[in-house]
């Protein structure tokens, strides 16, 4: 009788593990916050509102235990992969900067080619730079918006999944996230009137969404928040960017 008790009660156990670990991301590219260094190449989408990278440092840095990490950006208005691969200086960041993690922001809808052909050819090459130094790749995926309107959110998702799946990184569903929240809450407008920049409010919810891809967990409760944001208005982004995150991750099978 001892005996089934204890065998049930390990059965149990093992299921709840399981489904912890379901619902984070790939565990091998999960960072501790130990000072970790993490570089953003990215265009305005990356550095509006003085920059996503200090939304997620402050988010981390507000987590109990506080995480340290170091963060530092390499953002162009209006560049794309392809513009910063061509510049001599950005490869001299990626090698000499002692990166654990470059975040890749790819706007696919300013490709003048108007495909994801250089998207992806422009991610395998930096990927492979990037994992020669020792560190690993992540991406941030943005969102379609009116000026450029070639491609849609379901096409951006798509590219975003393939080059994940080929090259093992993963990736900060930062437009799925706006998605959700326009639906449920438009009230908290994620994009500012030129429907293309994010608000306080959209560049928040990316920071959510990259400190939960990082970290691996949930960002609710975590005490920074903007001082344009009220408390309630951060708890419900945070919400919205784990939901998106646990949704990511079953979908691609993590």
């Amino acid at each position: 009788m001892i005996l089934l008790r204890i065998i049930k009660y390990l059965i149990s156990m093992l299921v709840i593990m399981m489904n912890l670990f379901s619902c984070s991301p790939k565990s091998e590219f999960i960072i501790k916050g130990t000072g970790e260094k993490i570089l953003f190449i990215g265009n305005s989408f990356t550095f509006i509102h003085g920059g996503v990278e200090k939304y997620v440092k402050k988010l981390a840095a507000s987590a109990v235990p506080s995480k340290h990490i170091e963060v530092e950006s390499k953002s162009i208005a209006g560049a794309t992969l392809a513009i910063h691969y061509n510049l001599p200086e950005t490869h001299d960041v990626i090698r000499d900067g002692s990166y654990d993690v470059v975040i890749l922001q790819g706007d696919i809808p300013e490709l003048t080619e108007k495909n994801i052909d250089p998207f992806l050819k422009y991610s395998r090459l930096f990927d492979q730079e990037i994992k020669a130094t020792g560190a690993k790749t992540m991406f941030f995926m943005t969102w379609p918006y009116e000026r450029l309107n070639w491609i849609t959110l379901d096409e951006i998702v798509t590219a975003h999944k393939d080059i994940s799946a080929e090259l093992n990184s993963l990736v900060a569903p930062v437009g799925i996230a706006f998605q959700q929240a326009s639906e449920e809450q438009p009230e908290l407008a994620v994009l500012i009137d030129d429907k293309e920049h994010e608000s306080i409010y959209g560049i928040y919810l990316a920071a959510c969404v990259i400190y939960s891809t990082l970290f691996g967990e949930s960002s609710e409760g975590l005490t920074f928040v903007p001082p344009e944001i009220s408390a309630e208005e951060s708890m419900i982004l945070q919400k919205i960017a784990w939901e998106t995150i646990q949704k990511w991750s079953k979908e691609q099978k993590y």
